[in-house]
């Protein structure tokens, strides 16, 4: 997991993030990224891609990432924006929001999938990235934990959607729920098919 890391500490860049995101997909609530830089040689057990691990272990690792790292930035971009500038760019702008938390600058940045509009900065795009570099699901994990919580706090003011059970994704109780209930305010209006479940706000205008 520390193949790619290992390539660019011994080409003396000091200071390596990986960056991923989690929340492109669902029907509601913010698309999440998060950069971690971790120490050169630094080991920590049993982080693999979040989407592998329970979320009990994930809960786990999370303060270990955050203690072991050098830095963490966590960038969030909320229902609203993306169904402003679409999905892609609001990914992206998480990434950068991430980058621009962290307490120190990265000397190079390993991203996980295709090339992402991160801005300045040098990247290195890996495909299962988050499958193949400790730095990027290192980065999944905090993503991942950041907004499974997120969404968990919105249950309550919306239980009648199960937003701690599903984390705002498409499934058959959700899907359910939209059709009896309509949207609720954190819903994402552009993504299908929220557009055929919207309330009749023109009431509170």
């Amino acid at each position: 997991m520390l193949k790619f890391e290992q390539h660019y500490w011994n080409l003396n860049f000091k200071y390596i993030a990986g960056v991923d995101e989690v929340g492109r997909g669902p029907l509601a609530g913010p698309v999440v990224s998060a950069a971690v830089i971790l120490p050169n040689n630094s080991n920590i057990p049993g982080i693999d891609d979040s989407k592998k691990i329970s979320e009990k272990k994930r809960e786990i690792l999370f303060p270990i990432i955050k203690d072991t790292a050098i830095a963490v930035g966590i960038g969030i971009v909320d229902e609203r924006e993306i169904d402003g500038i679409n999905i892609l760019k609001a990914t992206h702008k998480s990434m950068r929001v991430a980058l621009s938390k962290l307490s120190v600058q990265p000397d190079i940045v390993l991203v996980d999938g295709n090339e992402a509009d991160i801005g300045k900065f040098k990247q290195v795009n890996i495909i299962k990235g988050d499958q193949k570099s400790m730095s990027i699901a290192a980065a999944s994990i905090i993503a991942k934990v950041t907004r499974d919580r997120m969404m968990v706090d919105y249950d309550k003011n919306y239980p009648e959607y199960g937003f701690k059970n599903h984390k705002g994704y498409g499934t058959k109780f959700h899907i359910d729920a939209l059709k009896k209930h309509l949207a609720c305010p954190i819903h994402r209006r552009s993504f299908n098919p929220v557009p055929n479940y919207l309330p009749n706000e023109t009431k509170n205008s």
